[in-house]
């Protein structure tokens, strides 16, 4: 009887909403589409942005604190060692965790333990302490990229592509903005002024509390509705199992040769170039820009034109460019930083999203599994880079990166899930 009530009452407000609740449908059904709950997917990629503003400011801090502490190269390398092995290999983990038991405000959580590693990490005066807040940071990320992503795709109504593109470039904004805020703030006024970045982390906590209750209120329809591949047919796990395997691989190559930008791009301009230090960083903020503009693009192209083909052209496409970049002029090199930057940059929501629909009803595993893996590799090619120009010089690095797009040729071989629906339809 009150289960019958409550039902009646629901429908009753649906169908007389108050005005805000008029106006906010207005707008989801204006700039989304259809099922697409703009608002909560603006509030993810704002949080998102957040999240990754401060994520980026360890490393950005790492002159600072081998200064400060009088830290070996090697010690340095066990920093990012603890940061990605909690922001990484913990990804996974959480998000299959997540499937089976949803926690609505974990997104919170994570956000918590963002800000606990940060004002550890303004009061540190050890090696050591320096590692437990490293941690604390990574396991902040670890717990909002999984559950971020899987409430992005439920709130993307029939348009998870974009949804997943509109949360990712928060994100990518968020990590260029970390360097600079750390630059202008952090370095001057010396490693106490971290602790002014947790009234981020409390803005990011009071706006994921209230995804959380949207999240809370709307898990139970979502978990009545089964996944749209499972409604089509399945791909046998064995297809499955080597279109995943596909995926890493790509990812490998996106991100390989995406730090080969971010960690070490104003290097190359300052040794071919003689740019300042000052005119390389705005060099690369305008590569960042770029990528930034990219991530928006790639998941509505997807939407509508298929996941494969963007995924495809998105990595294989910078090839041209990506193999002529280190034999051009200055003027020359921007450019095609920025088309390379673009092009990439919409690859990942595409591959994200694909992942999903190949694993119905595990949104939070791939989201987890891609990620953790793309913050490793990152990790990986920044240390094996480095050691590569260490030993051959800076100019070689992005000769040799300049191949690794030509792995979308790989991309090719992934199934077709539209068409495999369709014929299984």
């Amino acid at each position: 009887m009150a289960r019958g009530y409550k039902t009646r009452v629901k429908d009753s407000s649906d169908s007389n909403p108050s005005p805000e609740t008029a106006v906010q449908k207005g707008v989801d059904t204006m700039f989304g589409g259809q099922g697409t709950v703009i608002r909560i997917l603006l509030a993810l990629s704002f949080s998102h942005l957040l999240n990754d503003t401060l994520q980026s400011l360890l490393p950005a801090l790492y002159p600072l604190f081998k200064n400060s502490f009088h830290l070996s190269f090697t010690q340095v390398g066990l920093i990012t060692l603890t940061y990605q092995s909690t922001a990484s290999l913990l990804q996974p983990v959480i998000g299959s965790v997540t499937d089976r038991h949803p926690q609505p405000f974990s997104l919170a959580v994570g956000m918590g333990c963002t800000l606990l590693g940060l004002a550890c990490l303004s009061m540190a005066g050890s090696f050591h302490l320096i590692l437990v807040s490293s941690a604390l940071i990574g396991l902040g990320s670890s717990v909002f990229h999984p559950e971020a992503s899987r409430v992005a795709h439920m709130a993307a109504g029939s348009r998870h592509g974009f949804a997943q593109a509109l949360f990712q470039v928060g994100g990518n904004l968020g990590s260029s903005f970390g360097p600079l805020l750390a630059a202008l703030i952090i370095v001057p006024n010396g490693q106490s002024s971290i602790l002014a970045f947790t009234a981020l982390a409390l803005l990011g906590i009071v706006v994921l509390a209230r995804v959380g209750r949207w999240y809370r209120a709307n898990l139970s329809g979502v978990r009545k509705r089964p996944p749209p591949v499972a409604r089509s047919g399945a791909l046998s796990r064995r297809r499955v199992a080597c279109a995943i395997g596909l995926l890493l691989i790509l990812v490998f190559s996106k991100y390989f040769y995406l730090v080969s930008l971010t960690n070490y791009y104003t290097f190359f301009l300052i040794h071919k170039f003689g740019l300042s230090v000052r005119n390389s960083q705005l060099a690369l903020f305008v590569f960042l820009f770029a990528v930034a503009a990219g991530t928006i693009v790639g998941g509505p192209v997807g939407d509508r034109f298929g996941r494969k083909y963007v995924i495809w052209f998105s990595i294989l496409g910078v090839a041209p460019f990506s193999l002529i970049l280190p034999h051009v002029g200055l003027g020359a090199t921007i450019v095609l930083s920025v088309f390379i930057g673009a092009i990439l940059a919409s690859a990942f929501s595409a591959i994200l999203v694909y992942a999903q629909e190949l694993v119905p009803g595990k949104v939070g595993l791939m989201a987890g599994l891609f990620f953790g893996f793309a913050f490793g590799i990152s990790g990986v090619a920044s240390a094996a880079l480095g050691s590569l120009a260490d030993r051959t010089g800076i100019t070689f690095v992005f000769e040799v990166c300049g191949f690794l797009p030509l792995i979308g040729l790989i991309a090719a071989f992934l199934p077709d899930i539209g068409r495999h629906r369709a014929r299984a339809g």
